[in-house]
């Protein structure tokens, strides 16, 4: 696997998450590692915090456990919609199949918008950087 580590990742939380979601899949820590395909002493790493799995890893390591990444990196605060957004896709999800076509035909249309208008507008100025001022030349006297 590549070694291409995760620092963003917030080891202690990670590690916390990754116990209690191979614990609650019946996993001991020699069991995952073998369905990972990493030695059982890097388990023991991730869960105690000392270090970080590699993308590879975390990804053999969500598709395993059958979550998804975000679920082994973030809190389920940190993750999804607002919560007054996700009360109306709980709504949503209860209309009839027509209506939520014409909901996701508004979202991708307004969506669209947004990106047109990013994509539009002119890019910001370069930042002036303080203390420089050009020099000015003397007048030309002819």
């Amino acid at each position: 696997m590549a070694s291409l580590t995760a620092p963003w990742v917030d080891s202690m939380e990670f590690a916390a998450r990754l116990a209690h979601l191979r614990k609650q899949k019946g996993f001991s820590q020699q069991a995952l590692a073998d369905a990972v395909g990493i030695h059982a002493s890097q388990i023991k790493r991730y869960e105690a915090g000392a270090t970080c799995p590699s993308l590879d890893a975390l990804k053999m390591l969500a598709i395993t456990l059958g979550v998804s990444a975000d679920a082994l990196l973030f809190d389920e605060s940190e993750r999804g919609p607002a919560e007054d957004f996700q009360l109306k896709l709980d709504v949503i999800s209860h209309l009839n199949e027509d209506e939520q076509r014409i909901i996701r035909e508004v979202l991708d249309a307004m969506l669209l918008k947004y990106q047109a208008r990013r994509w539009a507008a002119p890019p910001p100025p370069p930042a002036k950087r303080p203390g420089r001022t050009p020099a000015k030349r003397p007048a030309h006297r002819p």
